[in-house]
């Protein structure tokens, strides 16, 4: 199975079939796609260009939606080696087991669904990049009020059934499923009220 940087030559390959290179681009995302595969691919079109059902688009908007890729994997990346460091350190001091903070890394390990959006028509609009080290700044300054990418305070509990079951908090500006340890208690509480109980939106 071709691995991320293989897939990435061939998307880059001016010698390529389009369809072949559209193709190695989608299978990229199966390998790290920070809103889930197919909000990825909407995102990805959307700012590039691309007419999402194009078998031959533009390879210059192909190779520009695979920068933009690769320059939020490369943050991940550093951000998951920076998580190694840490573990080894606290390993080293004897805290054996991850602590709650680290519950979402768990999940999210690899890059895939990080910031998922359940819905593939919602999602941010700023590069990915960008909404990466939104999260993991956030993440590093601890809880807060608003969804650590847009700044929008409408945050509601969600439960999906499928493949994958899936319940937490969402951002109702931007679509994303905000990490836990970037909310607060009093903010995750509001969230799962039903929505005619809760109560107007403050800061928490």
């Amino acid at each position: 199975m071709a691995g991320f940087r293989s897939l990435a030559r061939q998307v880059r390959d001016p010698m390529g079939d389009l369809a072949l290179r559209r193709y190695s681009l989608r299978k990229c995302l199966e390998r790290f796609a920070p809103y889930g595969h197919r909000a990825t691919w909407d995102h990805l079109c959307a700012r590039h260009g691309i007419d999402p059902e194009d078998r031959a688009p533009d390879p210059v908007r192909l190779v520009g939606a695979l920068d933009e890729l690769e320059e939020a994997r490369a943050v991940w990346l550093a951000y998951e080696a920076g998580f190694a460091e840490r573990r080894r350190r606290e390993k080293h001091a004897g805290v054996r087991r991850p602590g709650a903070f680290d519950d979402w890394h768990r999940r999210t390990w690899g890059g895939h669904g990080v910031a998922r959006c359940s819905d593939p028509d919602v999602h941010p609009t700023e590069p990915l990049a960008e909404v990466l080290r939104r999260l993991i700044s956030a993440l590093g300054a601890g809880p807060g009020s608003a969804c650590p990418v847009c700044a929008d305070t409408g945050i509601e509990w969600r439960q999906e059934w499928g493949e994958a079951p899936w319940a937490g908090p969402v951002c109702t500006g931007c679509g994303i499923a905000v990490p836990q340890p970037a909310l607060t208690d009093r903010t995750l509480a509001r969230a799962r009220l039903p929505r005619h109980r809760r109560p107007a939106t403050t800061a928490a």
